[in-house]
């Protein structure tokens, strides 16, 4: 049956693989890099970067919520755009592509977050989203004085997102006595334009993050840095949601880099990553988060190594911790898509160094590519250029 929400929402559309764009309303995106080259987030950068996007028939535009940076040289993160106004003034500059909100449960209540959902799918006319979080690293949380319990932020958050639903599916008032929410007259109005309700992303990278997707979610955004993690991690998730009856669609964070040559793509990839790597922000993220892989149906901790850190010997720290390498030309990256979604893999949302930069040839060259391979419709809804 088709989704109600696929007439306005491009998540819900016919694109065998889908698109966004991750972590632009950040500086430095998802590159942890000295490079001068890496991306400063200013406003009239993000918001032309989007409008790029959205006329390229591009799925989502998917921002990340940051209230501290990761120190470092570089401090990448240490300058962010706060998610629901940014996806509400990016949902008014756009026409077509979905916008997402991330929202950190404990410091927002289900009430605010649903009239504030509600009111970018008005501005959008039915292109909200949110990215749900339950959040991780307890010094950003330090800054709003509230304690991440790490034990029971999974469950918390799903209480959050049952209120949080019910609230945008609309009818009378109602009371909410629960485990972590006691809850007086709730009631919004408007209600979201998408019925039930916009659509949620989760990202779930341990068993209960996961879990809290199967139950949560429309789609799971996660962690892979080789194409052969694929099958055993679709098969974790396909176990997960089977105990409720559902599927759910996993999308990969990647970064791009595309150029002409495949030289020329590797050689840049190893200049940011490796030789201008901020290596102090590395090692803040490392301890605050660890690093583990997913594997089948265990978590296994071992480094988030890929093809290029095997190739070189090179840790290439520059490189975001599981964020999959689309590096080569064009026909290397359509083609390493194509194999994405052959093994079940539904999209990916993709970062640059310099997003306005380096997207124009992205769309120009990667996306016809991908259509040639049936990946996805062909044509552009209008002319980039």
């Amino acid at each position: 049956m088709r989704d109600p929400r696929a007439a306005t929402n491009p998540m819900f559309g016919p694109n065998r693989f889908k698109l966004g764009v991750f972590s632009a309303n950040c500086d430095g995106g998802l590159t942890m890099s000295l490079a001068p080259e890496r991306w400063r987030a200013t406003w009239d950068d993000i918001v032309a970067m989007c409008q790029l996007a959205d006329t390229a028939g591009m799925e989502f535009i998917l921002p990340v919520a940051k209230w501290r940076g990761y120190q470092g040289q570089a401090n990448v993160y240490g300058k962010s755009y706060e998610t629901l106004t940014h996806s509400a003034a990016i949902g008014a500059l756009t026409r077509r592509i979905c916008v997402f909100a991330t929202i950190h449960v404990p410091l927002v209540t289900p009430a605010f977050a649903a009239k504030a959902l509600a009111t970018i799918d008005h501005v959008t006319h039915g292109r909200a989203g949110l990215n749900i979080v339950c959040g991780w690293n307890q010094e950003e949380f330090d800054l709003h004085g509230v304690t991440i319990v790490q034990d029971t932020r999974y469950d918390h958050g799903l209480e959050w997102w049952h209120i949080w639903s019910k609230l945008l599916e609309g009818g009378p008032e109602f009371d909410w006595q629960g485990r972590f929410f006691t809850l007086r007259r709730l009631h919004t109005d408007p209600v979201s334009v998408q019925r039930p309700r916009p659509m949620v992303m989760a990202a779930g990278f341990s068993p209960r993050g996961r879990d809290f997707a199967a139950q949560a979610a429309d789609a799971l955004f996660t962690t892979m840095t080789d194409l052969d993690q694929a099958p055993g991690l679709l098969d974790t998730v396909g176990q997960y949601t089977a105990r409720y009856h559902r599927t759910l669609p996993v999308y990969a964070m990647a970064h791009v880099v595309c150029r002409p040559s495949r030289q020329e793509a590797e050689d840049f990839f190893y200049y940011f990553a490796e030789e201008m790597a901020d290596e102090a922000g590395q090692q803040y993220y490392r301890r605050q988060r660890g690093v583990t892989v997913g594997t089948g149906t265990a978590t296994v901790a071992r480094p988030l190594i890929n093809r290029f850190t095997r190739a070189t010997g090179k840790p290439l720290h520059g490189a975001y911790p599981g964020a999959y390498p689309f590096v080569g030309t064009p026909d290397d990256i359509a083609q390493e898509m194509a194999r994405m979604s052959a093994v079940g893999l539904a999209g990916a949302a993709v970062a640059f160094v310099d997003y306005l930069q380096e997207i124009p040839f992205f769309i120009q060259e990667v996306m016809p590519r991908l259509a040639r391979l049936g990946l996805r419709q062909p044509g552009l809804p209008e002319s980039t250029t």
